[in-house]
């Protein structure tokens, strides 16, 4: 049996329709909702990456398959994978990932999918390189594109670096969807606990009389509570 097969083997064997049944609930798979048409095996995070654990050397060509599955666990398997590939990879396969990745945001198609693999990827690589493809990202029409622009750079955040963060962030300040605000509000948030307080107050003060409630609400979320109410109230 070869590894694809192995893999999709073990997951259908940790399946739970209960587990599944959830899943399509929580990542609102109903028509007209984000994750419309996803389907789910019900297989948990933790076991999916345990199964991911034992298939580190799969090659792109069969994690293209993966990633390309119309199952939830298998394209989040297939991210998993990636993301540990990259971590130990040297350049040139670092590369080929990176580029892999960009080549297939059509399958990276939930927040979770996006949350657990854009900053390890696209953020890591383009560390010390021109970060323009993050802009165009954040422009792009797909949800998950624009998503994947935000959450790249958590990865500078998380070495105390805001200024990619903010960049993006004030690109996408006003973005309607939901999902791009609490994206944006968590930057934000991150960028006042890992790098500043000032930092985050200072675009703050420029943008939260305007910008949508919903990324507020993540972004002050640490703050003292009678300074959250003053943001709320539009005081400060």
């Amino acid at each position: 049996m070869s590894q694809l097969k192995e893999i999709r083997a073990k997951l259908q064997l940790l399946g739970s329709p209960q587990k599944a049944e959830s899943s399509a609930w929580f990542f609102k798979t109903g028509p007209g909702q984000y994750g419309e048409g996803d389907i789910f095996i019900g297989v948990t995070v933790p076991e999916q990456r345990k199964v991911a654990k034992g298939y580190l050397d799969l090659p792109l060509q069969d994690l293209d398959t993966l990633i390309s599955s119309e199952l939830h666990e298998e394209r989040l398997t297939a991210l998993i994978i990636l993301t540990q590939q990259f971590k130990s990879a040297d350049e040139s396969t670092q590369r080929a990932i990176y580029d892999f990745y960009l080549a297939h945001t059509k399958y990276i198609n939930n927040w979770d999918l996006v949350d657990s693999s854009a900053d390890r990827i696209v953020g890591s690589w383009l560390e010390k390189r021109d970060k323009m493809i993050l802009t165009t990202l954040a422009a792009s029409p797909d949800l998950w594109e624009r998503r994947i622009a935000i959450i790249a750079t958590f990865h500078y955040i998380k070495k105390g670096d805001p200024t990619e963060a903010l960049k993006i962030a004030t690109l996408l300040i006003n973005d309607k969807h939901d999902l791009i605000q609490k994206a944006v509000g968590w930057m934000l948030r991150e960028v006042g606990k890992r790098c500043s307080f000032e930092a985050e107050a200072d675009f703050l003060a420029v943008h939260y009389k305007t910008m949508p409630r919903t990324a507020l609400r993540y972004a002050i979320e640490r703050f003292p509570a009678d300074l959250r109410q003053q943001y709320m109230k539009g005081l400060i």
